[in-house]
């Protein structure tokens, strides 16, 4: 036995239990009909000119329903003799690399054949202005070239600054569009200052380029599509900050003010740009964020398989395991750093042998005199949080709130010979 296990082997884990979260659960059904209705009430028909060839700019996070939303749209477009074309609207995701974007679409599912539209990916820019304070503000050169760009982006708070426009229709205009040197020149002064450069740069490319519209969407706390709206170039600015209030009241959270240790099994991009979502964990990559809960110590036990080795995030919490570490892509997780200029969240936790080792180091140094009442929280990641598990000691904080239900007696966390969590 190593001095790692020996050091934990004594501290016991408290007995857990299944607890629901409810959260408000309206969302769109028919998000076609939706779409194309709110398309046809802008006439937007009337700028669409036969041929003229049209980029549509699709992000890398997973979006509820982007496969539908896009091929809506460009559907939409077609049939009005557009010729639409997709480009990766994504800052450095995918490597930074042309085809590592194109393929981060394909594995959301945005494919040619089944979008009825092309993917051009390149991380070609070309500079179309500057901020007064000198920052250079970027555009992907092929969606410049075109006669028309659409966004599709969902509008949501940001990870790592306030601001009454955070993550969506105008961040993916300055930074997505911008591909790695945009999204470098928007994270060059930091996230003290993205909320004023955000908008003040999407602002001159909604005035300098051709956008027809944009499709913003705004999911509920299971992450499905409640509301859409389609915004004409003009009517960005005034709607977004409204659409990010309903964004902030439809977050969902974790119902607990403090929490000793929180158990995360997964993290990865798909989940969140951060890996994990800071808005639940309350654990931020910047002093820039705040609000969610109090967590003393926080443990990550694997990375999604979709995350393809990004760990990014790992590095905001205390521990994690050896497993996450053999399996994490250094070169994609560092980049993300080198281009964000957050490497906090990329640097590697103090990595455990396995789960059950992770666990008890969490609560081991969680500064509580009686390691029985540790008030440990676990949840399968931040995305998943409709069921989650709480320790024994939190039975009180449960039976008093109207959004918990207790649903399982109490039983002990199982682990395999490895040490992992069953």
């Amino acid at each position: 036995m190593g001095i790692l296990h020996e050091l934990v082997q004594d501290i016991p884990i408290p007995k857990m239990m299944k607890v629901k979260q409810y959260f408000d659960d309206q969302q769109i059904d028919d998000l076609g009909a939706v779409l194309n209705q709110q398309l046809n009430q802008k006439g937007i028909e009337n700028q669409i000119k036969p041929g003229m060839e049209v980029a549509v700019a699709v992000g890398s996070r997973g979006l509820d329903r982007l496969v539908e939303t896009t091929k809506v749209t460009i559907d939409f477009l077609k049939e009005h003799g557009a010729k639409p074309f997709i480009v990766p609207c994504m800052g450095s995701h995918g490597g930074a690399t042309g085809p590592g974007q194109k393929a981060v679409l394909e594995h959301l599912g945005v494919k040619e054949d089944v979008v009825g539209a092309e993917i051009r990916s390149s991380m070609e820019v070309i500079k179309i202005d500057e901020l007064e304070n000198g920052l250079p503000i970027y555009i992907d050169k092929l969606a410049s070239e075109a006669d028309g760009i659409v966004v599709i982006n969902r509008v949501k708070p940001h990870t790592a600054f306030r601001g009454p426009v955070e993550s969506g229709i105008m961040k993916m205009i300055s930074i997505g569009l911008g591909k790695q040197k945009g999204a470098e020149a928007c994270h060059q002064l930091g996230f003290k200052h993205m909320a004023e450069h955000v908008p003040a740069m999407a602002k001159i490319i909604i005035d300098k380029m051709p956008i027809l519209f944009t499709v913003a969407t705004v999911e509920n706390a299971f992450d499905k599509v409640a509301t859409l709206e389609v915004l004409l170039p003009e009517e960005i600015e005034e709607r977004e900050p409204e659409l990010q209030k309903l964004a902030k009241k439809s977050l969902p959270k974790l119902f607990f003010e403090q929490i000793d240790v929180l158990v995360i099994d997964e993290i990865g991009k798909n989940i969140s740009g951060d890996g994990m979502d800071p808005n639940i964990t309350g654990r931020y990559p910047t002093p820039y964020a705040y609000g969610g809960p109090d967590v003393t110590k926080m443990v990550v036990l694997d990375l999604t398989e979709e995350t393809e080795g990004n760990a990014n995030g790992v590095g905001t919490a205390d521990f994690t395991t050896q497993k996450l570490v053999d399996k994490m892509n250094r070169e994609a997780t560092y980049a993300n750093g080198l281009t964000s200029t957050v490497v906090g969240p990329t640097h590697i936790s103090t990595a455990m042998p396995d789960d059950r080792t992770a666990v008890q180091a969490a609560i081991k140094t969680c500064n509580i005199l009686d390691f029985t009442k540790a008030r440990v929280v676990r949840i399968k990641n931040t995305l998943e949080i409709g069921e989650i598990e709480v320790s024994e000691n939190m039975l009180d904080d449960v039976e008093k709130h109207d959004n918990l239900e207790k649903l399982s007696d109490l039983y002990d966390f199982e682990f395999d010979s490895e040490g992992n969590l069953k």
